[in-house]
């Protein structure tokens, strides 16, 4: 029997579990991959926890996961794009693509360009699609200045590079650890914590016209405190904060498309979009993926390999 990770009520990491499961049943529109890689993403553990029931209840058991990449093992009756044995790119919206076999809308699904390496293209659709969702809500072009806090994690590290590509100046917050890869793709980077105000100041002397959060704990206030204008802020993050102070929160919902999804492939194919990834894990360490995830210093993505 395939294997998935499951867990039985919400919790901290300890209560996920990876479970012998039947072989998925597809509908018309579906079809099966296995899977090669499947990345995995902070918005999961807030799921698990039960902190978005409201709002993303779960029905136990309940899986994880959406971003993956894989072969397509079957089809269904309906489905004319995609042939057994095609390599694909995609996501799920059930929470399920942390296993070995999903079932996946065919309409959810890109081709996977050679040049793409498993472990890329199982962990882009999240991170991608919100960081160029971050790149169109402070409106980034051109002569602008962004700063972007966390700007080496799993989506900062897509977010400089997206508004690179637009033509903006990117100042990245992160770890000196960090700053060696910022300065290769073409960011200012600037430590965070104390006294960060005044470095930022120093980097961009003309000022900053944009603000990009992907890490929370008051870089809203920060942004604030450096005159960018509450339309010119977004936050991925501190949704709390977004609704007090009246910038903008705006996730990877308008832009969780396949056509962004494509373009992102093609983006990475042509060596314009570096996707790093931090560690890959064993489906069976799903657990160990998470601890690692959750202590927030990682460079990039981190991704299970059924």
């Amino acid at each position: 029997m395939p294997q998935a990770v499951r867990f039985d009520e919400y919790g901290d990491i300890d209560v996920l579990e990876v479970r012998d499961v039947p072989r998925p049943q597809i509908a018309a529109d579906e079809v099966l991959v296995r899977v090669r890689a499947a990345g995995i993403n902070p918005g999961e553990n807030v799921i698990r926890i039960g902190a978005l029931h409201d709002r993303w209840p779960a029905t136990f058991p309940s899986g994880q996961g959406s971003d993956l990449a894989g072969v397509v093992e079957e089809t269904g009756s309906a489905v004319r794009t995609w042939s057994v044995g095609d390599e694909v790119i995609g996501w799920v919206d059930t929470r399920s693509s942390h296993a070995e076999l999903v079932a996946v809308p065919a309409a959810h699904l890109v081709p996977r360009d050679p040049a793409v390496p498993w472990r890329v293209g199982g962990s882009l659709f999240v991170a991608g699609t919100t960081a160029y969702a971050n790149v169109r809500a402070v409106g980034a072009g051109p002569g602008d200045t962004v700063v972007v806090s966390g700007a080496a994690g799993g989506v900062g590290s897509l977010t400089v590079q997206l508004l690179r590509l637009a033509g903006a100046t990117v100042v990245g917050l992160a770890g000196e650890s960090h700053h060696a890869w910022l300065r290769e793709h073409g960011v200012v980077p600037v430590t965070y914590g104390d006294g960060v105000l005044d470095r930022i100041r120093a980097a961009a002397p003309e000022g900053v016209d944009a603000f990009v959060d992907t890490f929370g704990d008051g870089y809203i206030d920060l942004a604030l405190e450096l005159g960018v204008a509450k339309d010119r802020i977004n936050t991925i993050i501190d949704f709390a904060g977004a609704a007090r102070k009246g910038v903008k929160s705006e996730g990877m919902s308008g832009s969780a498309t396949v056509d962004v999804l494509a373009e992102l492939v093609k983006l990475v194919a042509a060596g314009e979009l570096d996707v790093p990834i931090a560690a890959a894990y064993p489906l069976t360490e799903v657990r160990a993926a998470y601890r690692d995830l959750m202590r927030r210093h990682s460079r990039g993505k981190i991704v299970l390999l059924p």
